[in-house]
């Protein structure tokens, strides 16, 4: 990211993988099937963020607390007497396919031509008299295990609830106030757009709405509506009014006609976004609010439960902090380590992954939630380690399904950008064209939008570390129809450097050679065999040559990206620096301590550089060049740098990255604000969420206990001293088509359990030991051998 214009269950596993490409836009369905007992997880046993006092209204996105479908976001204030929603659907975009390049060849980037992702609407829920200053007793609190944001206070002798979520099985934002007192529920709930739509009331049916469309096209539409026990509901306007109720339930849906088609550009022409945000908001409605809660909350923990993780036991004086107070005393000089609090920031990554990332687009740098409709970057797609960073995260995780909207994306905007690529790459103006003059498959640039679109520069290594994301979920699944889905991509991408290599001598040798590229993000624009793109290129020759065996395809072109691959230049040490060249030069000819550490992908996310394999020369260049690059820096930059330490076993450092991104933001470069959202400094006075860090953290978390590649397992490669006296987890993901249970105790595993969802034979280490184990798939085994 630039401060410039810059994945237990084999049930679970298979209906995520079969519903790949089905990315559905804003569509009917069907009722969905009420839970028949409640599937609600006790609040003593719950994982929960909770908070004394309500959000401010100006700092939503630093203390608002996130709800999402993967498709519909709101973050929510809990004020008791004013509760602002601002809601998102992640279609909602401008721009479009931006293919009329700037005078230097490069894509223009703004929110009119690239575009941008902004609020469908804001919404407020009003309750007279409901003042902070008249109630006692208050707490808003973000359920982690059932998936609610639930507000509660006490009035004069009545204690109020407000519990709202996002329902995917009812595809709406649900507020459902309830009482326990004699006093009655009065109130209104307004529906406001965000670019000046007019908001309009069907009387008869309570319901507000209002429906627009942008200048390209993209049509739109939200509808609000209330439902009542006792008193009455009404609708004027843009309100929708309840007096005198004993429980009120408050339904807001909407959505866009975007569909994920190149061919109608990625517009669906039969849509009716009114139509369908009122028949939603309609049907939602019609159920009881506990049904409705019920209905989320089991469809939540379907997807939460196949994932558990214990750090540890933190003490009773941390447990009654509230979060802020928690994050505040952990980050003093000389606390002690609060096991639970870092497990639950964890798990919020999960919450994150599982509200942000589903049927629909993937998520963008700041996913879901957003406080305006001028987002940073446009809230986009950015390639060269933001979208990356987000899917790193879902297969480790027990979050596999949430991993398609990433590859449903890239097959959907495959069409548009080979032809963007063809037709615009080796334009005369582009200081990064193919000097060969000849160009095939596809790349990317920097940014990249809903609609085929890219801005900012082009990007050409952009490809292959899409396709290293891509085909790493493969790596965790063994899924051979999810493989051949993704096997345009792999084969698009390597023909695009079929015809951009180039040949020089080296050491009188002649190897092959990028372009003229840039590392990013600093250093010269000019050069040629960076170590990023090279390392890149490495992983994508060799994973297409496996993908084309696995799926008996391609097999002569197989061999001719074997033979580039041999071919390719690999980097070395600087006998200057001691560091693992960046550029083919021994010189460094970029910021030393840079936010981005592209030379050592074959560090993280690449296996090609590892402890114990390759060319010790190398380890230790690319060790030197890491700690050169140093401890600090943003939010997305020290996750990737722990993850990096993580895969050095180095846990002391690889711990230290993780409390620097858990300190509590109070106007650094970095930090956790109150709601656990990862906060940016963009200026001076200024700074924004961006969601990487809040998945990138919790990877390398996880890459702390488990390293895999495929056939190899290692647990508990870098466990920090705050973490082993005790701890668990199941479910996480291990590539090679296994996911691991394991507990450990004193820093050694006591019990280890692999489940394979597709995968055959591996080897799993541990403290020295090591097992080799053959599972047929979806078939399990105790590891007794590695208890020490």
């Amino acid at each position: 990211m630039s401060t410039g214009p810059s994945r237990r269950t084999v049930l679970g596993l298979g209906a995520s993988l079969a519903a790949l490409g089905a990315l559905p836009a804003f569509t009917a369905h069907a009722a969905p099937r009420r839970p028949t007992t409640s599937p609600l997880v006790p609040a003593d046993r719950a994982t929960t963020l909770w908070y004394p006092e309500p959000a401010d209204d100006e700092l939503l996105i630093e203390q608002g607390l996130p709800l999402g479908n993967g498709r519909l976001g709101a973050l929510v204030g809990g004020d008791p007497a004013s509760e602002l929603f601002h809601v998102t659907d992640a279609s909602l975009w401008t721009g479009g396919a931006n293919t009329t390049l700037d005078a230097d060849g490069q894509f223009p980037y703004g929110r009119d031509d690239f575009g941008s992702m902004t609020l469908l609407a804001r919404a407020t829920l009003s309750l007279p008299g409901h003042d902070r200053a008249s109630v006692t007793g208050y707490r808003r609190t973000l359920d982690l295990s059932n998936g609610l944001v639930t507000t509660e206070y006490t009035r004069g002798r009545t204690r109020y609830v407000r519990e709202m979520f996002v329902s995917a099985p009812d595809d709406a934002l649900v507020v459902r106030l309830r009482r326990t007192g004699s006093a009655k529920i009065t109130g209104s709930f307004v529906l406001s757009g965000t670019h000046g739509e007019t908001t309009t009331a069907d009387k008869a049916s309570h319901l507000v709405s209002f429906t627009e469309a942008f200048g390209n096209g993209l049509r739109y539409a939200a509808a609000a509506t209330a439902a009542a026990t006792g008193g009455t509901v009404t609708a004027t306007g843009s309100r929708v009014t309840f007096t005198d109720c004993t429980e009120v339930v408050l339904v807001l849906t909407g959505g866009t006609d975007y569909a994920p088609d190149h061919a109608t550009g990625y517009r669906d022409p039969d849509a009716d976004p009114l139509g369908l945000a009122r028949d939603k908001a309609r049907a939602a409605a019609a159920a009881r609010g506990g049904d409705l809660r019920d209905t989320h909350v089991a469809d939540h923990r379907e997807r939460y439960d196949r994932f558990s993780i214990d750090l540890g036991t933190s003490t009773g004086r941390q447990r009654r902090l509230d979060t802020w107070s928690r994050l505040t005393a952990r980050a003093a000089d000389g606390a002690a380590p609060d096991p639970e609090l870092e497990a639950s920031y964890l798990q919020f990554g999960r919450y994150l992954a599982l509200c942000g990332s589903r049927d629909g687009l993937p998520m963008g740098l700041q996913g879901l939630w957003l406080e305006g409709n001028t987002p940073d970057w446009m809230g986009d797609y950015h390639t060269d380690i933001n979208i990356q960073m987000n899917y790193w995260f879902p297969d480790r995780a027990g979050a596999p399904d949430t991993f398609d909207a990433f590859a449903d994306y890239c097959v959907s905007q495959l069409p548009a950008w080979s032809a963007v690529t063809q037709e615009r790459f080796n334009d005369s103006r582009n200081r990064f064209r193919n000097t060969s003059g000849k160009v095939a498959g596809w790349t990317v640039a920097f940014s990249t939008n809903p609609y085929g679109g890219l801005g900012w520069w082009w990007h050409p290594a952009g490809n292959a570390w899409l396709c290293e994301s891509l085909y790493e979920h493969y790596e965790f699944t063994q899924d051979a129809s999810y493989l051949a889905r993704i096997h345009p991509l792999l084969k698009g991408a390597c023909a695009f450097w079929e015809a951009r290599l180039l040949t020089t001598t080296v050491d009188g040798r002649e190897v092959l050679i990028d372009d003229h590229d840039w590392s990013p993000e600093h250093g010269p624009q000019d050069a040629r065999g960076m170590t990023y793109t090279q390392e890149l290129l490495w992983s994508l020759f060799g994973h297409y040559e496996q993908a084309c065996r696995t799926l008996g395809r391609d097999l002569d072109h197989a061999a001719t990206v074997r033979d580039l691959r041999e071919r390719l230049y690999l980097p070395k040490v600087s006998p200057t620096s001691g560091w693992l060249e960046e550029w083919m030069s021994e010189d460094n000819l970029g910021e030393t301590t840079h936010r981005h550490l592209s030379p050592l992908i074959g560090l993280f996310p690449g296996d090609r550089i590892r402890p114990g394999a390759g060319d010790p020369e190398i380890l230790d260049g690319a060790t030197a060049l890491l700690t050169a690059r140093g401890m600090e820096s943003y939010g997305w930059a020290c996750a990737w740098r722990a993850a990096c330490w993580a895969r050095l076993k180095d846990a002391d450092k690889a711990y230290r990255l993780v409390l620097t991104n858990l300190q509590p933001w109070a106007g650094a470069d970095t930090g956790t604000a109150m709601n656990f959202f990862d906060m940016y400094r963009v200026s001076d006075t200024r700074a924004i969420f961006q969601i990487d860090a809040n998945l990138g953290t919790p990877t390398a978390m996880l890459e702390m206990l488990l390293y895999s590649r495929p056939g190899h397992i290692e647990l508990l490669p870098a466990l920090p001293d705050a973490w082993a006296r005790s701890g668990s987890v199941t479910g996480a993901g291990a590539r090679g088509g296994f996911t691991v249970d394991m507990t450990w105790a004193r820093g050694r595993i006591r019990r280890v359990t692999l489940h394979s969802v597709g995968g055959r034979t591996t080897t799993v280490t541990a403290g020295g030991r090591s097992t080799t184990v053959t599972l047929r798939p979806g078939a399990s085994a105790d590891l007794t051998d590695l208890v020490g």
